[in-house]
């Protein structure tokens, strides 16, 4: 029981340590330096923790040895050649350079949102790894969405994972055509009937997180979906969390879709796109 006792209070320690970390406070042992028994892994330097308790304990032998996610047991749905399994506006949708590649010119302007529609199949609970790279005005990622004929062809109301090239949006959970902003970038919040919004946490400060993305360059969005929860994460960041507890408004199946939005001419790419159902 003592040594259940001590592993809890551990445990409790050690959250509280990697917050401190994550806050700006150099953790005292470097990076591959085995850490001598006693100590706890990860202690900020000069803290009590940094010296040998009387225990002798190796308390680095509860920390897993953690190796990057990958992409075992996903599917490419994107093949780099084709618009194969996809369906939008010819006008404004092509493949180039093994990207999918949305544009509008001048001449070809998008007067109303339209969608390039995944039709693999209808998402549930999944996960969404997919590269993008945009270069004006915004798009984004709809994942279990529903199609709205009666407003248009190719039109999508639903779950959005934003991008803007002046990087205001990108990592917020927005619903096309529905509730608005759902999640801010760097937030956690319970949607409910009302609709209302609770804060449930914070993950990090909104400008701090607005340094993840590479504007202009090549990102990545992970998106993963369980049950009423969307987690979306930029770059390996952790951006926003959503809680829909919302039985009336949210959408719990629906279909994957890329948006070209209103506006000004613009330019958007997508590649390396891997989905997996859960």
């Amino acid at each position: 029981m003592r040594r259940v006792l001590v592993r809890i209070a551990f445990v409790v320690l050690a959250v509280s340590v990697v917050a401190t970390s994550a806050s700006g406070i150099a953790a005292g042992t470097p990076q591959g330096q085995k850490v001598p028994a006693g100590v706890i892994p990860g202690a900020p330097a000069g803290s009590p923790d940094q010296a040998p308790d009387s225990s002798n304990f190796d308390y680095s032998s509860l920390f897993h040895e953690l190796t990057p996610d990958d992409t075992q047991g996903f599917t490419q749905i994107f093949d780099g050649k084709s618009l194969a399994g996809w369906d939008g506006d010819p006008q404004f949708w092509r493949v180039e350079g093994g990207s999918i590649v949305g544009e509008s010119t001048p001449q070809k302007r998008v007067t109303q949102n339209t969608f390039l529609i995944w039709r693999g199949e209808r998402l549930r609970d999944f996960e969404l790894k997919i590269d993008f790279r945009l270069h004006g005005t915004n798009s984004g990622i709809q994942v279990r969405s529903i199609e709205q004929p009666s407003v248009g062809r190719w039109v999508l109301k639903g779950y959005q994972s934003d991008l803007d090239f002046i990087n205001g949006f990108t990592g917020n959970i927005h619903e096309e055509s529905g509730r608005d902003l759902l999640v801010p970038r760097g937030q956690v919040v319970r949607a409910v009937g009302g609709p209302a919004y609770k804060s449930v946490g914070k993950i990090g400060e909104p400008t701090l997180l607005r340094g993840v993305v590479n504007v202009g360059n090549w990102n990545r969005y992970h998106i993963i979906a369980r049950g009423p929860m969307l987690l979306q994460l930029v770059n390996g960041h952790l951006m926003a969390v959503l809680i829909d507890d919302d039985a009336e408004h949210r959408t719990l199946e629906g279909v994957l879709g890329l948006q070209m939005h209103v506006g000004d001419p613009f330019k958007v790419e997508y590649r390396n796109i891997w989905y997996k159902r859960l």
